[in-house]
């Protein structure tokens, strides 16, 4: 295996990544709605591409989705509780009984 025969130098290390540039990705101008879009794409506001409108299959873009709510940890002790408050009414309800 290669191994290099001394270290490189700061200065080499520093002119070797300067070429190494984050690019903006190109964006337009929608012709229907005026929202700034990625090139190539349809439009995530209006749901068309090039003027013209496009049909989706699960409508994705076209309405944006609402991100699900997550179940909380608080739901399942409610629950214990009232089969909790069940059980000491039939506990009381069975000594009034006797």
């Amino acid at each position: 295996m290669a191994v290099p025969k001394k270290r490189t130098g700061h200065s080499a290390q520093g002119s070797r990544r300067a070429n190494w540039k984050a690019t903006k990705p190109e964006t337009t101008k929608c012709p229907n709605c005026g929202e700034t879009v990625l090139t190539h794409t349809v439009c995530t506001a209006c749901g068309t591409y090039k003027g013209q409108p496009v049909r989706l299959a699960d409508k994705a873009v076209a309405e944006p989705v609402k991100p699900a709510k997550k179940s909380t940890k608080k739901a399942a002790p409610k629950a214990e509780e009232k089969v909790e408050e069940v059980k000491a009414e039939e506990s009381v309800e069975e000594k009034t009984e006797e």
